[in-house]
């Protein structure tokens, strides 16, 4: 690629191509081996004498920035040059002149608004390599994931047609993939929907962005289960919105203790996040009826439900809606990837609209060979396939985690009850027992030394939580390395 150069500054032509050249190889920007434009070709970009460019190349080659190769060119060479090496020959006062390179100005003058400022870091999967012991919460295991025919689909979809389309694709997502996501979930979790009525999105927390956008107004009361999702807590934080936190018990959210003034109510109500209880039926009959009569909007996010490992599901708020208050988020994060960002909405027709012209002016549209192999994938029936295949093999994580569970952590742990989605719940067991003043904090970073990551259920509360716990994920570890984890986390909680 072209390396710009700016003949902005002090000094003569040549020392200012030459220290710009001598920066971008101390910060990395110019790697050993890269090679340098010709001198001629430089210096009819830069509108300067050849002479001047080749003074600057002379000098870096006196000093072992770069070598040239006869019939080759010339090159950035593979000597080690220390980084935040000051620039050989520069004068007094010169880096203070220029910002550091490589990066940009860190003590500019700008500053975010406070809201943005005063908002706690959004939960993040940092980057290390994999824990030994992996519970960690909301992802699927790649092992299962069918690489080489989602290869052989996307491969199908590079076609010269699209490559050579000349406009953009629909804001509202490919149409191919509404109608599949239309028909799916109309079979497999009866949502009332055509294809005009899905909204594709990048992942559900896009879903959750435009949704809000189109509905908040700065200072509107949105409520959210507590404990619940922290991301959807601090998106709508990040609108202006008041959020309250309801509290959920074995039934669901509690709706009697809905503010009055919420204009949205945030809910997982088929497999709670993260305490793992579905709404009940009478709950659900609750919340639309107070919904109704306050003239609020509910968003049912079904994030992982399709993993069921016994009893029978219940119908989705959508279905139940019949005055177009529910919008139902869906999201193949956990049932494929999340790396494939691929989630939708399904609204009421009042806001197919407002959220076109959001997504449009957000992205204009997702990425289109994803959507399309995506779309082809599901009518294939791969992703029931994929979801049984999956199924089989979390519920045997889980039934060994919950065997365990209750047989070596009897007087520290209570499963919290649960029958789908890719984690599960436990909390301190009160009253006297080995789990009273458990610090839940410490154990989990004690067992983190071990190799064993798991979720404090902390984490997932606004407030302090009434009952500590912990929040244990079976996507990713494999079912041989469970029994060991769970007994380094035993060890944890009784430590020498």
């Amino acid at each position: 690629m072209d390396f710009h150069v700016s003949l902005a500054g002090r000094g003569d032509l040549a020392a200012r191509i030459y220290r710009q050249f001598v920066d971008a190889i101390i910060d990395g920007r110019l790697r050993p081996g890269e090679r340098l434009p010709p001198t001629r070709e430089l210096a009819q970009r830069l509108e300067v004498s050849r002479n001047t460019v080749a003074l600057a190349y002379e000098r870096l080659a006196a000093e072992g920035f770069i070598e040239g190769r006869a019939g080759a060119g010339t090159f950035v060479t593979g000597k080690a040059v220390p980084a935040g090496a000051a620039v050989p020959g520069a004068a007094a006062g010169d880096a203070a002149d220029r910002p550091r390179r490589g990066r940009a100005p860190g003590d500019a003058g700008v500053v975010a608004r406070r809201l943005w400022r005063d908002l706690p870091t959004p939960l993040t999967r940092e980057r290390r390599p994999d824990p030994a012991y992996d519970f960690r919460v909301g992802t699927p295991d790649p092992r299962l994931f069918p690489l080489a025919t989602w290869r052989r689909l996307v491969a199908g979809e590079l076609r010269p047609s699209l490559v050579h389309a000349e406009n953009y694709g629909d804001p509202a997502g490919h149409p191919a993939l509404r109608a599949a996501i239309a028909r799916y979930i109309g079979i497999s979790r009866s949502v009332r929907t055509e294809p005009d009525d899905v909204l594709v999105t990048q992942g559900a927390q896009q879903a959750l962005d435009l949704i809000g956008r189109v509905l908040i107004e700065p200072g509107d009361h949105v409520a959210v289960e507590e404990p619940g999702y922290p991301p959807a807590r601090l998106l709508f934080r990040s609108l202006g919105a008041r959020v309250t936190g309801v509290p959920v018990d074995s039934e669901g959210l509690d709706v009697a203790a809905v503010p009055a003034t919420a204009r949205l109510v945030y809910v997982t109500p088929s497999h709670q996040f993260p305490l793992g209880a579905p709404m009940s039926l009478q709950r659900r009959a609750a919340l639309l009826a107070w919904a109704e009569r306050h003239g609020a909007t509910v968003i049912e996010d079904d994030y992982d439900s399709e993993f069921r490992f016994g009893g029978r599901p219940l119908e989705p708020l959508q279905s139940l809606d019949r005055t177009g208050r529910v919008i139902y988020v869906g999201s193949f994060s956990k049932t494929l990837l999340p790396m494939l960002r691929v989630g939708f909405v399904v609204a009421p027709a009042s806001l197919r609209s407002a959220l076109r012209k959001a997504k449009q002016l957000t992205d204009w549209h997702g990425d289109v060979v994803t959507q399309a192999a995506l779309a082809r994938f599901i009518d294939e029936g791969l992703l029931g396939r994929q979801i049984r295949k999956a199924t089989r093999e979390y519920a045997t994580r889980r039934e060994l985690i919950l065997t365990t569970l209750l047989r070596d952590f009897a007087d520290l742990l209570r499963p919290v009850p649960s029958a789908a989605g890719l984690h599960l719940c436990a909390r301190l067991v009160p009253h006297g027992n080995a789990g009273t003043g458990v610090d839940v904090g410490a154990v989990v970073a004690r067992v983190r030394q071990a190799g064993v990551v798991v979720d404090n259920l902390a984490t997932y509360y606004g407030e302090a939580p009434a009952r500590p716990g912990l929040v244990l994920g079976y996507g990713r570890i494999q079912t041989e390395r469970i029994e060991e984890g769970l007994r380094r986390l035993a060890a944890s909680f009784r430590p020498s």
